[in-house]
């Protein structure tokens, strides 16, 4: 029964559709959504552990690479595993207040994957384009403030979210398709007025979403510049292959983000939605210890050290 309730008070159940597939389809979209999470879990504690541990690794670039490796960790452990729950045991079904526990969750890592890799980008236009006032500019006291404030920001703004979904009414059982609870399919099922939430979602997308993307351009623009006035082929690739694993990362996740926020809302676009999301939230967060690992020397080496001579390993101390 398909009851409708107009009092927001009451909390309606929501059944998640993900991925209509059976068959082998379903076998390989269990098998590789459970090989994104293991691999996106696993190889960002690796890379949390290696900054932790290696001394050599305790520096303002990996010190942001640490932050951004453990909102990797809590992306992917906040929405994957309830789409694995669907497809392995068919258990659609979500409360309200798990709902509105995986939009804050979403929320807030969304944003703050954005402000991270915008600090980031500061940092490698700090140390390219101002080298000798790198590590006054980018001291410990400065990028834990940086990073601190990417957390909270996030945080207050998730809460904001949850908070305006929370006082929307809904039917008593409503199919969000979608393979989480996003809000924009949420909003399509509210029988309240949504016209302010779909009006602040499209404003944050352009304060969270489109200016860090311009920011994080500038900046490239501006190392570009600096890269290009060394005189030396080997100067330039070598200052070029530091910060070619952010601008992989960040094409990856900021195409698939502003691709799907920024573009018109229609019925054929919503299976376009379900894999773009899946993009930014599993494939992303598996490929980032990837490609800071396999093209990065410091990271190879560390972990070379860390499986060849563990005992000297020394004991973590303050970073940078």
């Amino acid at each position: 029964m398909n009851t409708c309730f107009p009092d927001a008070t009451l909390k309606p159940t929501f059944y998640i559709v993900a991925f209509p597939i059976n068959g082998l389809l379903w076998y390989i979209m269990f098998v590789g959504v459970f090989l994104l999470l293991l691999m996106a879990i696993c190889g960002n504690l690796l890379i949390t552990i290696l900054i932790w541990l290696v001394p050599q690794l305790h520096t303002p670039m990996y010190f942001f690479l640490c932050n951004l490796s453990v909102q990797d960790i809590i992306h992917v452990s906040a929405i994957l595993p309830k789409l694995v729950s669907i497809i392995l045991l068919g258990n659609h079904n979500i409360s309200f207040a798990g709902c509105l526990t995986q939009i804050f969750m979403f929320v807030f890592c969304l944003n703050t994957d954005f402000l991270l890799l915008t600090s980031m980008a500061y940092d490698r236009y700090v140390a390219i384009c101002v080298p000798l006032q790198y590590f006054v500019i980018m001291s410990f006291k400065k990028c834990s403030i940086l990073a601190l404030s990417c957390w909270v920001i996030s945080a207050l703004n998730a809460v904001m979210h949850s908070c305006l979904m929370s006082q929307l009414s809904f039917c008593h059982i409503k199919a969000i398709n979608h393979f989480f609870c996003d809000v924009r399919a949420m909003l399509k099922l509210s029988l309240s007025d949504t016209t302010h939430i779909k009006a602040l979602i499209f404003a944050e997308g352009v304060l969270f979403c489109f200016v860090p993307f311009v920011l994080i351009f500038i900046s490239y623009i501006l190392i570009i510049s600096t890269i290009c006035k060394i005189h030396s082929t080997a100067g330039r690739l070598k200052t070029f292959s530091s910060c070619s694993s952010h601008i992989i990362t960040v094409f990856l996740f900021c195409g698939a983000t502003l691709g799907q926020y920024m573009k018109p809302e229609s019925r054929e676009s919503e299976e376009q939605d379900k894999l773009l999301s899946l993009l930014y939230i599993a494939v992303v967060p598996m490929l980032n210890p990837l490609v800071y690992s396999l093209r990065n020397k410091d990271v190879l080496q560390a972990m070379k050290k860390m499986l060849m001579a563990p005992n000297l390993i020394l004991i973590p101390s303050k970073v940078m």
